[in-house]
């Protein structure tokens, strides 16, 4: 059935899965969900110009266009490991609780200026979205690099033996979606499948060698580890200034100037140049994309709003990125908000987080602390100091009618928060 499935697939423009996208000649792939099930959109994608549909419910499976298979997504999955197969070129799998968007979009970045890359869009990064990425190899593709996102165990296994990554990089462990993984020991290995998976295949890992728990895992595993960024690792550099971006002297003397704040992506940066240097990417040329690197999609943004600074790092939260952001941000000169919002699926130990979250603030020279959400109210407890609202429409009527100047704001949260939507109010 895959073999069949992937001729159609060569005869046709690419693959969806939202018939709102649907281009001409599209294979269009019938996903269910818990709550709701896009075999009966079938039809409908045969009218936006899908020259297939792939679909997992004979009712719907009513024409010679129509390819019936057991399991939709099953079906997309194999059809992308298929596809992958056929190419021999270095496929790079990124993982972590923090920052792997960023380090995926520095790594591209870096690569590109040797190879023709492809790496996932956006956060695409899930049982879904590794397919997704995977069906855009094609012959011109020199290098593919995949993020993949989990939140619970045996996630990261199963798209790794979709992707068949020789390479990984896991760029931190962190109290991200505890809830799903069991707490803290259980993120560890779950994100380490991905090491397991490259261990398998005899691969190489590329590692920070500041995680000592990592490298232990990765050196336990394999035997080609690439270390960063201390001296004496496969790539060395010095963070010279984080205020207000990152300034970084390479091992072999340079200096270059940076788009992005804090020690953390001075840690992904550096993750990049590792990576580019295996690969002979020539220094100066990696350099030059580090340098150019601008973040979008309300990542680790810095915007400028008449005199006021603010540091956007809002596409999501969770204990140990809010720690970073905030202990970063606290260095900064001047008057300083941090507004934060909820952090999501932590579980039974959300509020013992978000109370954690309260204390660090007291302790850090931040002049003014907003807490928002409802989870956040355990914050306020620990920092009687703080302001509290427990929605984020009372947060915006605030703000409104306390507008300030010459001031710094850090602004995060979980995504489900949405806090990028106060920035124009700043």
């Amino acid at each position: 059935m895959i073999e069949q499935l992937y001729q159609t697939f060569l005869k046709s423009t690419g693959v969806s899965t939202d018939t709102r996208t649907i281009q001409d000649g599209n294979i269009w792939f019938a996903l269910k969900g818990p709550n709701f099930n896009a075999n009966k959109f079938a039809q409908q994608a045969l009218e936006s110009g899908a020259m297939a549909v792939v679909v997992d419910d004979p009712e719907f499976a009513n024409n010679d266009q129509c390819i019936l298979v057991e399991d939709g997504l099953e079906a997309l999955q194999k059809l992308a490991n298929h596809h992958r197969k056929q190419f021999e070129i270095p496929v790079l799998g990124i993982t972590g609780s923090n920052g792997k968007t960023t380090t995926k979009e520095l790594v591209r970045d870096v690569l590109a200026k040797k190879f023709n890359v492809l790496a996932t869009k956006g956060n695409l990064n899930n049982h879904i979205g590794v397919p997704l990425t995977l069906l855009r190899l094609n012959s011109d593709i020199e290098f593919a690099i995949i993020e993949m996102g989990a939140n619970h165990q045996k996630e990261i296994a199963a798209l790794s033996s979709i992707a068949e990554p020789e390479f990984g990089l896991i760029t931190n462990i962190g109290k991200a979606h505890l809830e799903g993984f069991g707490g803290l020991e259980g993120v560890f290995k779950g994100k380490t499948e991905l090491y397991e998976f490259i261990s398998a295949r005899k691969g190489k890992l590329f590692v920070n060698s500041r995680n000592e728990r990592l490298l232990k895992k990765a050196q336990a595993l394999v035997d080609e580890v690439f270390t960063y960024p201390e001296e004496g690792d496969y790539f060395h550099a010095k963070l010279v200034s984080n205020k207000p971006n990152v300034k970084l002297k390479s091992d072999s003397g340079q200096l270059t100037s940076t788009n992005l704040g804090g020690e953390y992506n001075f840690e992904n940066m550096c993750a990049a140049l590792c990576i580019g240097r295996y690969f002979c990417v020539k220094e100066d040329r990696a350099l030059e994309a580090i340098a150019a690197y601008q973040s979008d999609n309300n990542r680790s943004q810095l915007l400028k709003r008449d005199s006021n600074t603010i540091f956007l790092d809002a596409y999501n939260a969770n204990p140990t990125s809010m720690s970073l952001s905030l202990q970063n941000f606290a260095s900064e000169e001047g008057c300083k908000v941090a507004i934060l919002g909820d952090m999501f699926e932590l579980g039974n130990e959300a509020q013992q987080e978000h109370y954690a979250i309260g204390e660090l603030s007291t302790t850090l020279s931040i002049d003014l602390v907003i807490f928002c959400g409802k989870l956040m109210e355990a914050a306020h407890r620990a920092n009687p100091d703080s302001l509290y609202f427990e929605s984020k429409s009372d947060l915006a009527s605030f703000l409104t009618a306390n507008k300030r100047t010459d001031t710094s704001y850090l602004v995060k949260g979980s995504r489900g928060m949405s806090l990028e939507s106060l920035v124009e109010l700043l």
